[in-house]
């Protein structure tokens, strides 16, 4: 079953902005609305309870002016008051009236039991002996509202300050109740009409927020389009890059092996051919000579004389030829680990100069591929020749270790020194050759060296070669 997290991650930035997008911008066009609303029904019974507060007071306020010089209404002020809320287009539009004296104290309403009492002064009359008309929808929960309560659910309450004739002081305060019927019915049509402008106006904001998203979502999919194709050539490029970098460390891995079968080949034909050649005319010549050093004449006596130092250039010739054959082929070494290596370079090199070299390696046996092997062999060999020609032999020491799948070495010794700078302008081959060897099988090669501070040579050759090893 599809996963409905993935398929939304999948789906495009248009889509998406469908599916998150509307849930928002409805429930804040509701919330919007709502306040809207609210503050239309405030607006309404505001304005409705004000005109109705306005009217009560023009027509109550005559009635009441007795409370200047008095604490309570007059009896004839009681009367007029019941005919004026019993016979009057006003007294079918209240349910209810009260007059407050400032203190809290009723002092007419409909239901005598309450007059008289006195309430603790709240927010609407506080307001209205402040001067202002007060209107809210009351849900009848007041103590003195019990008569109001058990008939109606809720009233508007409307709070209207009574002012002194020609004094403007509020002498008390008329309290009324009117149905909500009405007031529910203008605050309906309010937020209708509300409604009707929030909602349009919601729609065509999302219609053009979805249409900016989409143009978008489209050059964003146009974009990542061109970017995937670009992806897959570099991708591809990569790849090629790879099997080329992997056909380059074969071919190296084969020049390798080519070289030293093409040294093996010269070596063979020289000590077979050259060689052989040598050997039989120096037993030849010597033979000459001696069937000659046996004759008794004085001018065949010059003669052997002159004879000898032939002999001994070519007997020299042919032991310079047996060490060149000697020095191109490699020794067997299939079943010789790094380190062993290592201990057969320096031994074959103390033999023929006689000098003694210091080896520093780990213990553990290390296998590397061939061609490794034979680098590294090739590396000691030309790095130990160098020191003894240059550095006469002074000091000479190799380390061997080891990091991850890589064996360092480093080769130094105690000379002369050299600028290496200078050196590496001028191409000598045998660091040339040596730099070439390391860096064909990805490997890395540093001199470091100065005048009269001795030369360490310093490589990393990475162990096995996979493709080489297994391609």
């Amino acid at each position: 079953m599809e996963n409905p997290m993935f398929a939304f991650r999948q789906a495009s930035l248009s889509r998406q902005f469908l599916l998150l997008c509307f849930p928002i911008l409805l429930g804040g066009m509701v919330v919007i609305g709502s306040l809207i609303g609210r503050q239309v029904e405030e607006s309404v019974v505001h304005r409705i309870g004000g005109v109705t507060g306005l009217y009560v007071d023009s027509m109550i306020s005559p009635h009441v002016q007795s409370l200047t010089s008095s604490p309570t209404l007059l009896e004839a002020d009681h009367k007029a008051l019941d005919e004026l809320l019993n016979k009057t287009s006003l007294g079918r539009r209240i349910v209810a009236f009260k007059i407050w004296r400032p203190d809290g104290t009723i002092l007419y309403s409909a239901d005598a039991w309450v007059i008289g009492k006195r309430y603790p002064i709240e927010e609407g009359l506080r307001e209205a002996l402040a001067g202002n008309v007060h209107a809210e929808i009351s849900s009848l929960a007041a103590e003195e509202n019990a008569a109001e309560a058990a008939r109606f659910p809720r009233l508007l309450e409307t709070y209207t300050p009574i002012h002194a004739l020609g004094q403007g002081s509020v002498i008390a305060v008329a309290e009324f109740y009117q149905p909500v019927d009405e007031v529910m019915h203008e605050v309906f049509l309010a937020k209708r009409q509300s409604w009707l402008v929030v909602a349009p106006v919601i729609a065509v904001m999302y219609l053009l927020l979805f249409l900016l998203v989409r143009r978008g979502s489209h050059t964003i999919e146009r974009q990542q389009a061109e970017l995937n194709d670009k992806v897959a050539q570099l991708t591809g490029l990569v790849r090629q890059n790879e099997a080329l970098h992997k056909r380059v460390w074969r071919a190296a891995a084969s020049t390798t092996e080519l070289n030293e079968n093409f040294l093996k080949r010269i070596s063979a034909d020289l000590h077979d051919g050259p060689g052989q050649d040598l050997s039989f005319a120096l037993m030849r010549f010597q033979s000459a000579t001696g069937t000659c050093g046996r004759c008794g004449t004085s001018q065949e006596a010059a003669g052997t004389a002159e004879i000898h130092p032939i002999n001994a250039a070519i007997d020299s010739a042919l032991k310079d030829l047996r060490s060149i054959c000697a020095g191109l082929r490699l020794p067997d070494m299939d079943d010789l680990g790094i380190t062993q290596i290592a201990e057969r370079a320096i031994r074959d090199y103390e033999g023929k100069t006689g000098a003694k070299v210091r080896l520093d390696a780990d213990a553990v046996q290390r296998q590397a591929s061939r061609s490794v092997r034979i680098a590294l062999y090739r590396l000691l060999q030309e790095s130990l020749a160098n020191g003894y020609r240059h550095a006469g032999a002074k000091g000479q020491y190799v380390a061997i270790s080891y990091d991850a799948d890589d064996v360092l070495v480093s080769v130094s010794d105690g000379g002369p020194g050299f600028d290496s700078a200078a050196a590496a302008q001028k191409g000598r081959l045998g660091l040339t050759g040596m730099r070439d060897r390391v860096e064909m099988l990805g490997g890395s090669f540093d001199v470091h060296s100065a005048q009269n501070c001795g030369t360490t040579i310093q490589v990393r050759l990475p162990l096995i070669v996979p493709e080489i090893e297994h391609g």
